[in-house]
């Protein structure tokens, strides 16, 4: 297990992580979710070793780590600004690791040889990282986490320079691997769709700080904060301000319905409503569904998929939809939105739609 009891960095005047706790199990994949700046990589460096926090403790397997460098734990790291031996070969880039541990010849070569069919490197083993694209100098770099079979492995946003097809084969294959080795896997991205894709539990960051650790399908749909929502949407979350009067819902704009069965219960109040694009449709879901009125500002087709860009009153949205579709600038559309789906939010941001999941493993924030 690793462990981050309480941690803080603060760099000059900047907190670039504030007062986080989060316990991570062996044999689990965990995924860091925020935008860019929002604290990923920072933390992923304190728990590599390559910082040292200014304020709090790390745990690895119940042994404090917290002054120990990086050589002198059991990790591997592929970062951003990924680093080969420029003077190796492919071959003895992916081997290193195991030579240093002392591994035999056989089992090395079996080793490099099963991860580079994997990372499809088996054609450049004997070339030099300088000889090869950035995207296979990435893949070299990951084949030798992979040979490692460190207790931790930590990734970041390591397959941007992947082409698509190669990339969806490592998100289903990289989690196996790790989970099969009993490694405990954290892998940061910007980019929701990819936490999805790759399940296990997600942290949602913003600003230094841990806003949700959870199953990732929970914290998806069962987002603490308006924050995380956020964080967890892409394309952005769509949002207004909404009114509730005893057992109905106004709308900034004028238009009201019935408040759905599971929000009867809060108070009388302002609100903020969110919902996802693809919650928004050109047909109603069912009867409860409520039909909007609302302008187009722009087409984005996809070929299988279109995003169409609204406003409504002062707010802008976007739906997603299958299908091509063509709509014309500022023509008027009636489009659909199916109350049970509306993620409610106080005036401090807070879900009031649901309560915080149950998932594996832990994390607080001081600061939330």
């Amino acid at each position: 297990m690793l462990e981050l009891d309480s941690i803080t960095k603060v760099v000059g005047a900047q907190t670039h992580i504030s007062d986080v706790s989060l316990r991570l199990e062996r044999g689990t994949l965990n995924v860091l979710l925020g935008p860019t700046l929002s604290g990923k990589t920072s933390l992923m460096r304190l728990m590599a070793g390559l910082d040292k926090p200014t304020h709090g403790r790390l745990s690895f397997d119940g042994v404090d780590v917290t002054g120990v460098p990086p050589q002198k734990r059991d990790i591997a790291m592929v970062f951003q600004q990924f680093i080969n031996y420029p003077t190796m070969t492919v071959y003895e880039n992916i081997a290193s690791p195991m030579r240093v541990a002392g591994a035999d010849k056989k089992a090395i070569d079996e080793a490099v040889q099963s991860a580079a069919e994997l990372m499809k490197l088996t054609p450049y083993l004997q070339r030099t990282p300088l000889n090869l694209s950035g995207g296979q100098q990435q893949r070299c770099a990951l084949a030798r986490a992979i040979v490692k079979n460190a207790g931790l492995v930590l990734l970041d946003e390591p397959l941007a320079n992947l082409d698509y097809k190669l990339r969806e084969e490592l998100r289903a294959e990289l989690p196996r691997i790790f989970a099969e080795a009993g490694t405990i896997f954290v892998y940061a991205t910007t980019e929701p769709s990819e936490a999805l894709l790759l399940g296990g539990n997600t942290a949602t960051l913003s600003e230094g700080c841990i806003t949700q650790f959870g199953k990732t399908i929970d914290v998806f749909r069962q987002p603490r904060d308006l924050i995380t929502a956020k964080t967890f949407s892409d394309p952005p979350l769509n949002i207004i301000t909404m009114r509730k009067a005893g057992t109905s819902f106004q709308i900034e704009g004028g238009f009201g319905f019935a408040v759905p069965p599971h929000l009867v219960s809060i108070p009388d109040g302002t609100y903020t409503i969110g919902f996802q694009p693809h919650h928004l449709s050109l047909t109603p879901a069912n009867a409860a569904s409520v039909a909007i009125n609302a302008s187009v500002t722009a087409m984005e087709i996809t070929g299988s998929e279109s995003f169409v860009h609204l406003r409504y009153v002062d707010a802008r949205w976007v739906m997603l939809t299958s299908g091509v579709h063509d709509f014309d600038v500022d023509s008027q559309i009636e489009v659909f939105l199916d109350p049970q789906l509306l993620l409610v939010f106080d005036e401090q941001g807070r879900s009031v739609t649901t309560s915080q999941p149950n998932a594996t493993g832990e994390a607080r924030n001081g600061t939330n």
